[in-house]
């Protein structure tokens, strides 16, 4: 096994493994329950760390970390086509009358 990632929070790690698994790269998470003993520990030792199990699948579970954090833009606000109230650009439906909001 072999660590590739050092995350900052526990879901990160977990969302990073799922990516591993669809992948068909096998990856455990270390330390997943030790931020509840920070303080006891040193909190640099508390974080969440995602492990490759086979070295070989290192360069491709890289390149999966890299996707990972690479940041995605901003929606724009949407107004909604029913009743043409503003939307946040991540909602699917409007708040308002939950009509489809377009893409």
């Amino acid at each position: 096994m072999k660590r590739l990632y050092v995350a900052a929070h526990l879901l990160d790690a977990q969302m990073l493994q799922d990516r591993m698994d669809a992948h068909g790269i096998h990856a455990e998470i270390f330390n997943a329950n030790a931020q509840g003993v920070v303080g006891e520990i040193p909190f640099v030792n508390a974080y969440p760390e995602v492990w490759v199990a086979d070295e070989t699948d290192m360069v491709a579970a890289r390149s999966i970390v890299e996707i990972f954090e690479t940041p995605r833009p901003e929606k724009r606000p949407t107004q909604c086509p029913g009743c043409g109230e503003s939307n946040p650009g991540n909602f699917e439906f409007c708040w308002h009358c939950g009509a489809d909001l377009p893409d």
